[in-house]
């Protein structure tokens, strides 16, 4: 049940990103393969945060371009920021993690 949750989450997340910024392959900031590099990353993070109690992956953005991750949003501890940003730069072809997620007991 619990790696269901994640596989639906992870879709989710993924078919969200790709409708999101799908613009960017039309603005020619990244190739086509780039993209769906891109957005493998994106939705690999996104599951192994849902997976992670530690770690509340509906309040915490990720975003991905050229390899970079960029994490935003808020968390409720500086443990937990530190959780978010281990997950990604764990996370195979991750070159870069901008961790932009605010503290907000």
């Amino acid at each position: 049940m619990k790696y269901a949750r994640a596989l639906a989450f992870a879709a989710v997340a993924g078919i969200t990103i790709i409708t999101a910024t799908g613009c960017s392959v039309a603005r020619e900031q990244q190739t086509v393969g780039a993209y769906v590099d891109d957005a493998g990353i994106t939705t690999a993070v996104k599951a192994k945060m849902a997976e992670d109690k530690s770690v509340s992956a509906t309040s915490i953005s990720v975003e991905t371009l050229n390899g970079t991750v960029q994490l935003s949003g808020f968390a409720k501890s500086q443990a937990e920021k530190n959780q978010a940003e281990a997950i990604a730069r764990n996370t195979k072809n991750v070159r870069e993690v901008r961790n932009s997620i605010v503290v907000r007991p």
